[in-house]
């Protein structure tokens, strides 16, 4: 049972949406409670699109449907992740997510540590 708050964010929440197979996040978007109740029920996710003021399944257009394999909320109920198998790319861009632009760099060392 979730105990996900939308009243805290006036309706909507935001989602982190992570491949399952590479572990990589995908991207970002919003649920209300319906959109959240639609991807219960089919499997796919399906978003709440601020530009379009209306439900959006990731997909709908491109083809590049997201399926649900996962839900979780974080601690304080007010964001959720997703664990998904995504079909081609997540990014409309066409990249594999939409986080391919890097802004600080970092080199890291074989034991994850941030070198200079």
């Amino acid at each position: 049972m979730m105990n996900i708050d939308f009243k805290k964010m006036e309706g909507l929440i935001p989602v982190v949406v992570q491949d399952d197979l590479s572990g990589k996040v995908l991207m970002l978007g919003y649920m209300n409670e319906e959109a959240l109740a639609k991807t219960q029920e089919s499997g796919r996710v399906t978003f709440f699109s601020r530009s379009k003021n209306r439900l959006w399944t990731k997909g709908e257009t491109s083809g590049n449907f997201l399926e649900v394999i996962s839900i979780q909320e974080d601690c304080d109920g007010d964001a959720i992740l997703l664990q998904v198998i995504q079909e081609g790319s997540a990014c409309h861009t066409g990249e594999f997510t939409c986080f391919h632009r890097e802004i600080f760099p970092a080199e890291k060392s074989y034991d994850g540590e941030i070198t200079e």
